[in-house]
């Protein structure tokens, strides 16, 4: 009998990077409060009708699920600095035809009363998507989103 060993299906993915970056016309901790907030994404992303969370905090898990009403994407919560203004995430389970995900949010003051905020994503994708569609859909989810938060500040 072999003797079992640690195992895990979360893995840091590698296949396809994309970034969002908006400069928003309003003060870094006011945007931080809705970028920044791990279970208010549906604030901002139309495509979501509810986010559940599980726990606070570092390691906590939310589910959102999707206005389709098919589907659905688990993620926990890897760090946090609200000092700093930044977070990342890792994927869990969704229904997407993503395999692995992981993704970090920040934002950086700037002069003027201004910040910026950038949405970063890597990740790898099943058999469900080719490369390049993978790559598109992912950086339109973004820029869509981020362009959503950029409005809420006009």
């Amino acid at each position: 009998m072999s003797a079992f060993q640690p195992d895990t299906l979360i893995k840091n993915p590698q296949a396809c990077q994309v970034e969002t970056s908006v400069e928003v016309a309003a003060d870094a901790a006011r945007v931080w409060e809705v970028v920044g907030d791990f279970g208010g994404f549906n604030r901002f992303i139309p495509a979501l009708e509810h986010i559940e969370m599980t726990g606070e905090g570092v390691r906590s898990l939310r589910k959102k699920f999707f206005r389709d009403g098919q589907n659905l994407v688990v993620e926990q919560l890897n760090s946090r600095d609200d000092q700093a203004m930044h977070m990342t995430w890792t994927l869990i389970y969704n229904t997407l035809g993503i395999d692995n995900l992981w993704a970090a949010m920040r934002v950086e003051p700037l002069a003027d009363n201004r910040c910026r905020a950038t949405w970063t994503i890597i990740a790898d994708h099943t058999d469900a998507h080719t490369p390049s569609g993978f790559r598109d859909f992912l950086q339109g989810f973004a820029d869509e989103a981020m362009g959503n938060v950029q409005g809420m500040f006009k």
